[in-house]
């Protein structure tokens, strides 16, 4: 019974909206579940050659699980980085408690958070790839949105030149 109020209380990833778009004005916004989908699908189909596969899925899955508890915590919340991260930690905890491995998933979390492997790293720079894109998406729909803010935002955070491409691409009207 544990497990499976913990696998109900992680699907409420599905339920939770992206606050910074929210923020932004947006009406009409993806969930946290979709953002993470979007994370591991950008990293399946760019995962350079030579990393760790499933560690880098696993993260991409897993790297916004805390916000099913807490919710999407943004700059405009004024919660330091310390709170947020305590915060996550607690609520990953919690979510994991029934899971056999959970120190496993716990680590990369952490690994994740802390951004100390090639495997986080690109899991980081997807994760921001995919925040860029979706301003994309949102910026053909939605006349009044500017995206220019969280692509900016992208590529100060991602060094790799390919991904900075198809941002910059995207940015420009380009397909």
């Amino acid at each position: 019974m544990e497990l499976r109020k913990a696998l109900l209380d992680a699907l409420k990833l599905k339920e939770i909206s992206r606050a910074g778009w929210i923020n932004s004005g947006l009406k009409n916004v993806e969930s946290v579940a979709a953002h993470s989908w979007g994370v591991s699908y950008l990293a399946l189909i760019l995962m350079p050659e030579g990393l760790d596969k499933e560690k880098i899925l696993s993260m991409a899955i897993f790297h916004d699980l805390g916000e099913a508890i807490i919710g999407d915590i943004t700059p405009d919340d004024e919660v330091t980085k310390q709170e947020k991260y305590d915060l996550e930690l607690n609520a990953i905890e919690e979510l994991t408690k029934p899971i056999n491995g959970r120190e496993k998933l716990i680590d990369l979390w952490y690994e994740y958070e802390k951004n100390i492997t090639l495997e986080a790293k690109f899991v980081k720079a997807c994760d921001k790839l995919d925040m860029a894109l979706q301003a994309t998406l949102y910026s053909l729909n939605e006349d009044s949105f500017n995206p220019k803010e969280f692509i900016d935002s992208a590529l100060s955070k991602i060094d790799d030149e390919c991904m900075r491409l198809l941002i910059d691409s995207t940015a420009n009207g380009k397909n």
